[in-house]
């Protein structure tokens, strides 16, 4: 039987992608398939990360080696993670692990090592046995737990911190992703989304009665309404528009 800790014969060149394996000090892991609990959450994991408006890009289960005998994939690495074939140098900066039904706690442990030794700074594993929770493995802190309402920041790779719950729980996971999304598209919140609807709909509202009533905006005028986003302001012009008789009456209520 081979030392624990030993070094085994086997190279991270030597498996393909597909492969049912990973790789510690040339040491082979079985990785078995992950049951039905655990791949919904994997998704969930997924989407909340690979969305951050701070992330270029997330994957699930990359291969990352970061030397010959080693090759650990992650459930969604962080950071490190390009778009050719193959295995990828180093080791992502954040990698999310479940923790499911069947774990085998100390080929856990071993890879939360491989990874925090090979660069990784932070590694969560989300546990979905008992109280749902999150365990949070930094390079150079002792562990740390954390429940549903506590907030998972990773500073430099995440813009959002990321509620517990919202690596579990679908609902949390799609109100995070929502957020992200706006923020990538440059909106604060779906509130900011809702605003800029309502500014729209008064602008058309004041610029339809104008045009209605045969009042000719010069092009100053029409910039100080392409430019107004206060609704208060735009309605008071519509309601000036009805009646003015021309368009300088309009801006000077």
């Amino acid at each position: 039987m081979r030392e624990r800790g030993s070094r085994g014969p086997f190279r991270a060149d030597q498996l393909r992608d597909g492969d049912s394996y990973e790789l510690t000090r040339g040491n082979p892991v079985f990785c078995a398939p992950t049951g039905h609990r655990g791949s919904v959450a994997n998704v969930l994991g997924a989407e909340v990360l690979d969305t951050d408006p701070d992330v270029e890009r997330a994957g699930v289960d990359a291969g990352f080696c970061p030397e010959p005998g080693t090759l650990r994939a992650p459930d969604v690495a962080v950071g490190n993670v390009g778009e050719s074939p193959g295995w990828g140098p180093g080791a992502p900066v954040l990698a999310l692990e479940y923790a499911d039904t069947g774990q085998d706690e100390e080929q856990l442990q071993t890879k939360i090592a491989d990874l925090l030794g090979a660069g990784t700074r932070w590694v969560w594993v989300v546990r979905l046995v008992g109280p749902r929770r999150v365990e949070v493995y930094e390079r150079g802190a002792p562990p740390r737990t954390m429940g549903p309402g506590a907030l998972l920041e990773a500073p430099g790779i995440l813009r959002n911190a990321v509620a517990v719950e919202a690596l579990f729980d679908r609902d949390a996971a799609h109100e995070a992703t929502l957020r992200n999304l706006l923020q990538r598209r440059g909106y604060g919140n779906l509130d900011a989304v809702r605003q800029e609807g309502r500014v729209a709909q008064a602008r058309a509202a004041l610029l339809a009665v104008v045009a209605s009533r045969g009042l000719a905006l010069d092009d100053a005028q029409r910039e100080l309404v392409a430019s107004c986003s206060d609704v208060e302001v735009l309605s008071r012009w519509h309601l000036a528009a009805v009646t003015a008789a021309t368009a300088d009456t309009i801006f000077a209520s």
